[in-house]
């Protein structure tokens, strides 16, 4: 895996107003915490802007991130994209960027409105908190009973920690893994386990 598995997320809401020409560009970058999420956070969004011209999106989650992006019915490449730049020029993941946008009734050009859309997240990523999170991966598992001890020694806390156990046929246990130490886990749980696979986070 390799690297560093620390990140730079979000630790609270930012939000800035940018006005050009008459229209009203109104950017909220919020923590995000998987793709379900983002989908009811724009959901919301939307909702509470209904009156708005637009309601353009960027997000990215994790590390290495999934990104989503959408300009929400304005010209191809003019909304979602710029702004998706300017999040990954911050370096930020498990964020979501909303910009809601009120047309001023002058029409900007597809590169007014891309420096718009972009100078709108700009302003608020430089508001933003930001915090670190450790990357990790969950790692569910299998074993006999007698080898739980050979399991527990490899617990180091925060860099491997045991999350879940349960035992029924056999020893069930979940682990979590700073990404960067995952392959060497890994390999020493092949020697004794019945089954090794990756878990949701």
């Amino acid at each position: 895996m390799g690297g560093d598995s620390a990140y730079r997320v979000p630790s609270g809401t930012a939000w800035s107003e940018l006005r050009e020409k008459g229209s009203r560009f109104l950017a909220i970058l919020e923590p995000a915490g998987s793709e379900a999420s983002v989908r009811e956070q724009i959901k919301a969004h939307r909702e509470a802007y209904s009156g708005a011209s637009h309601v353009c999106w960027a997000w990215r989650i994790g590390s290495p991130p999934r990104e989503g992006r959408s300009d929400a019915g304005e010209p191809a490449g003019t909304a979602g994209t710029p702004m998706l730049q300017v999040l990954r020029g911050a370096d930020v993941s498990d964020v979501l960027a909303v910009v809601v946008r009120w047309f001023g009734g002058v029409k900007l050009g597809k590169g007014g409105l891309a420096r718009a859309y972009a100078g709108a997240v700009r302003d608020a990523v430089e508001a933003l908190k930001i915090a670190e999170r450790r990357a990790v991966v969950r790692l569910r598992v299998s074993l006999p009973y007698d080898r739980v001890g050979d399991l527990k020694r490899l617990i180091h806390p925060p860099v491997v920690q045991a999350i879940e156990e349960s035992y029924a046929d056999g020893a069930t246990v979940t682990l979590e893994v700073e990404s960067r130490y995952v392959k060497e886990i890994i390999e020493a749980l092949d020697i004794f386990a019945t089954s090794v696979e990756e878990a949701g986070v």
